[in-house]
């Protein structure tokens, strides 16, 4: 059973969106962006053919760019069409190429030509340009590639003698299989589980999610690891980050305005010391003065007693 989709996808001026293969059929003639599904009896081989069209807009030198993600064997049908309000631009000299080898249209109208590529394996993947010559020019570039694998840009953040987990997924794609790495210096080495089963787990959730699991984290755990997702067209990988910090990291800005507030009352005591060493220093003086005054003026007595008893 040989399987036929078409996927009509018109893009004017939105560069890199994403054409998902095979996952949402919806009923022709509702809405530009339609998918189509049909079927035919051929040999007992499945085969699979999608078609792609890239709708060009008139402005001249302007370039549309669109990427298609595939992750398994497929017939593809790529097609660039001139806008209709453009119609009237004749006689484009129109060149193909997959990368900078020129190839030739199998298709064409007086405003659309097509290229057939069948991409078995990954050598046919990359970039197909369509570049329409004449009185403008312009072009569309469809870019063929394995599925994109999602995962945090942020790192993930755990402590020590905890669990780190990080996860990485493909939405909406199949992987034959996914193997973990992490990055010692240079290297990538690959996480064993079965050689390590209680430092790593590894689960799949789904066909499209993995999970590592590092159990009784170290210090020496944190550092960048890679998630490998394996297709019939090819690899595809992604990168993570993982920080394992102590518990008392968390509490370090608690510490710090703690820190900062017995400062602060020590030189509030400080001064209150000081303060009270100076007042007391100030009042001994002024009572040092007062006896001294007071012995003075009792000099003066006894001097003038004795003068009057003489």
């Amino acid at each position: 059973m040989a399987t036929t989709q078409i996927v009509n996808w018109q893009t004017q001026g939105r560069p890199l969106d994403h054409l998902t293969l095979g996952h949402e059929v919806s009923v022709p003639g509702k809405n530009p962006n339609l998918a189509t599904k049909e079927s035919r009896q051929t040999s007992n081989q499945s085969v699979t053919s999608v078609q792609y069209e890239l709708l060009l807009p008139g402005a001249s030198g302007t370039s549309v760019d669109t990427t298609i993600s595939l992750d398994k064997a497929v017939e593809v049908e790529l097609t660039c069409i001139l806008d209709k309000e453009y119609s009237y631009l004749k006689s484009f000299q129109v060149t193909w190429k997959r990368g900078n080898e020129t190839i030739s249209h199998t298709n064409k109208t007086d405003s659309s030509w097509s290229i057939k590529v069948s991409v078995s394996d990954s050598s046919k993947l990359g970039s197909y340009s369509c570049t329409l010559k004449g009185e403008k020019q312009l072009s569309g570039i469809f870019h063929l590639q394995v599925p994109k694998i999602e995962q945090k840009e942020k790192p993930t953040i755990s402590y020590l003698r905890d669990t780190g987990v990080m996860s990485c997924e493909c939405p909406g794609y199949t992987a034959i299989s996914w193997t973990w790495y992490m990055t010692n210096g240079s290297k990538q080495i690959v996480i064993n589980e079965s050689l390590l089963a209680d430092r790593y787990v590894i689960s799949k959730k789904s066909a499209s999610i993995t999970q590592l699991k590092i159990l009784k984290l170290s210090k020496e755990d944190g550092g960048e690891y890679w998630c490998e997702a394996t297709f019939e067209l090819g690899k595809s990988e992604g990168r993570l980050e993982l920080k394992v910090l102590s518990f008392v990291v968390p509490l370090k800005p608690f510490i710090a305005i703690v820190v900062e507030v017995v400062v602060f009352i020590a030189l509030i005591v400080c001064y209150e010391i000081y303060s009270t060493k100076v007042k007391r220093t100030e009042t001994e003086k002024e009572f040092d003065q007062i006896e001294h005054l007071k012995s003075e003026d009792s000099g003066l007595e006894s001097s003038e007693a004795r003068q009057r008893r003489i």
